[in-house]
């Protein structure tokens, strides 16, 4: 693959979660009844970077949690040296029945994953609302889904890739397109 652009840098991330929060905290009143939980890989360092500006800016620590999808996907494929997925532990710290559950994920494309999470996530009880917070939306959607909260709306073609790496998962922080 050919890099095409870097389209958030550390800075450009920082910034862009830190709005994410404050829109976060406005448009839910406050931070009562809220509960952040990441999808596995990357939404949950950004859920977790989430919990500490809300909690940096409103003084309450919010709960929070993980949620693995793999079971949940309508698009699995194995892999070709391994013939079952890999489970990851879901974690969610708290009963989320009546509570406001933002979903956090790197990347909405299809809408395949948020709509597989939001399945995995009705298992562990019914959130009174469900709203979802991406740092990158690149469109091409199949599911009518949309995000609530968006770090930065990047345009893309069905050739491009969007890469995000984090410090917690890849030492580094960075949004980019590539060429397939």
């Amino acid at each position: 693959m050919k890099a095409k652009a870097t389209v958030l840098d550390h800075a450009a991330i920082r910034r862009a979660l830190t709005r994410i929060s404050h829109e976060i905290i406005e448009k839910n009143k406050g931070v009562e009844d809220l509960v952040l939980v990441g999808i596995k890989t990357r939404g949950v360092p950004i859920a977790q970077r989430l919990k500490e500006k809300i909690q940096e800016i409103e003084s309450v620590d919010i709960p929070g949690g993980e949620l693995d999808i793999t079971l949940y996907r309508d698009d699995l494929t194995p892999k070709q040296d391994q013939a079952e997925p890999e489970i990851k532990e879901t974690n969610i710290q708290t009963d989320i029945d009546g509570k406001k559950v933002i979903l956090v994920d790197d990347v909405l494309y299809t809408g395949r994953t948020v709509r597989a999470a939001m399945d995995a996530l009705i298992d562990h009880g019914r959130p009174a609302q469900i709203q979802l917070a991406v740092l990158v939306d690149r469109g091409h959607r199949e599911l009518p889904i949309r995000a609530d909260f968006v770090g930065k709306n990047v345009p893309t073609s069905h050739d491009e890739v969007v890469t995000v790496t984090l410090s917690e998962t890849d030492q580094a922080d960075e949004v980019r397109i590539y060429e397939k």
